[in-house]
């Protein structure tokens, strides 16, 4: 059924052909790809709920000031009071309009996009793709700048992430094969380069691998792990400390991953229910994965953050969002012996971002072209550091050409 968003009606519907398929109708059959603009009407009513909703928070008890065991609350107390009684819902709504919004309707699947389009004679095609628990608001800075260098960025919200569709069913559709027909066959770019952040690389990297002959050229900040066995050269000294790295920020770091990709649904009631506990989940993850440190609010503005937050609140797809954990984990196959990225890479890391992978270990899957370790920046560098992030995809098209 349709979602009712702040700013209107989210129309992710599911044609009948879709839920065929969910109810093991058979296959869905393929058909042309229609886009169309969209816009999102302000939703007063739904804005009011919200409100209400915000004003009535149970504080838990708090026994630390700092951000050691979780959420900081005084920092969570100042964006829930911004957005119940700061935020300025009729600037938000003609923000959030103002971007080039489509929908494309892939074989019943009602798929979100953002548009720019460059001026250039002879655009060049990219594919943008943010993460978890990220959106378009991510590149409100970096799309822009992008288009001005002679880019046609194209900015699709992941299946169960913002105004795309929520699956009906699991495993019921793959980014990877959505992605690609939106670009060739609802866009007609007969190739494209792909520019992607956390699980954003990751479908990025699986385009590479399906799709070489129309990805020409792909941009990340994060690695898949190579499949290795007794025929594999033996670590460098590097890999090793990247591999003790990694568990240890499993250890310490990994418990909202470990949540999402083994019991979801459990979470989801509680913050599809409380905006507070949604932002609570969500505004961790802003402090502890950038670069931001004790300037987070100067780093993320206010009106950034809730942009963000009101995209999973009033589509109600952080449940949605967080079964993407649970179906990578159950439904895809690790890469098998051998396989290889054969696309031109560019690595871009950033100091602050979850872990780096030392360019000899990219290097064992994919075909880098690129590899740059920034001085600065975190998980989300298309807000934190757009300028840097420019350049280096920037000086990577160049490389291509």
């Amino acid at each position: 059924m349709n979602r009712r968003s702040l700013f209107g009606l989210a129309l992710a519907t599911l044609a009948p052909s879709a839920v065929a398929q969910a109810s093991g109708g058979g296959p869905r059959p393929k058909r042309a790809i229609t886009v169309s603009p969209w816009h999102s009407p302000f939703n007063a009513a739904f804005a009011a709920d919200l409100r209400r909703r915000l004003a009535q928070v149970r504080w838990s008890d708090n026994v630390v000031g700092d951000w050691s065991y979780g959420t900081a609350q005084q920092a969570l107390r100042q964006l829930v009071h911004h957005w119940h009684a700061g935020y300025d819902w009729t600037k938000a709504a003609k923000r959030i309009n103002a971007l080039p919004h489509f929908h494309a309707d892939v074989d019943g699947f009602a798929l979100h996009f953002l548009r720019f389009k460059s001026r250039s004679a002879s655009p060049q095609p990219l594919l943008l793709l943010n993460g978890w628990p990220s959106s378009f608001v991510e590149y409100g800075k970096l799309a822009p700048m992008l288009a001005d260098m002679g880019f046609d960025v194209i900015i699709p919200a992941l299946p169960g992430f913002g105004y795309s569709a929520r699956p009906g069913a699991p495993n019921q559709v793959q980014a990877v094969e959505l992605f690609h027909r939106l670009m060739t066959e609802g866009l007609a770019y007969p190739s494209y380069m792909i520019s992607g952040t956390d699980i954003g690389a990751g479908v990025a990297s699986r385009m590479a691998l399906a799709y070489p002959g129309a990805v020409h050229g792909l941009h990340i900040s994060s690695v898949m792990d190579p499949a290795l066995d007794e025929a594999s050269p033996p670590l460098t000294a590097d890999e090793l400390a990247y591999q003790r790295t990694v568990k240890k920020w499993h250890a310490e770091e990994g418990a909202y991953m470990h949540l999402q990709a083994t019991r979801p649904q459990t979470l989801a009631y509680a913050l599809n229910d409380s905006p507070a506990g949604l932002a609570s989940w969500i505004l961790e993850k802003f402090r502890y994965w950038s670069d931001a440190g004790e300037d987070l609010f100067e780093v993320f503005p206010l009106d950034m953050l809730v942009d963000n937050l009101n995209i999973y609140w009033s589509t109600q797809t952080i449940g949605s969002s967080m079964r993407a954990y649970y179906e990578a984990k159950h439904f895809r196959a690790p890469p098998a012996i051998g396989e290889r990225v054969l696309v031109p890479t560019a690595i871009c890391m950033w100091p602050r971002d979850l872990v780096l992978a030392p360019k000899s270990w990219a290097e064992r899957f994919y075909n880098v072209r690129q590899y740059t370790v920034q001085q600065r920046g975190g998980h989300f560098p298309a807000w934190e550091l757009p300028d840097l992030y420019a350049a280096d995809l920037r000086e990577f098209l160049l490389a291509l050409r």
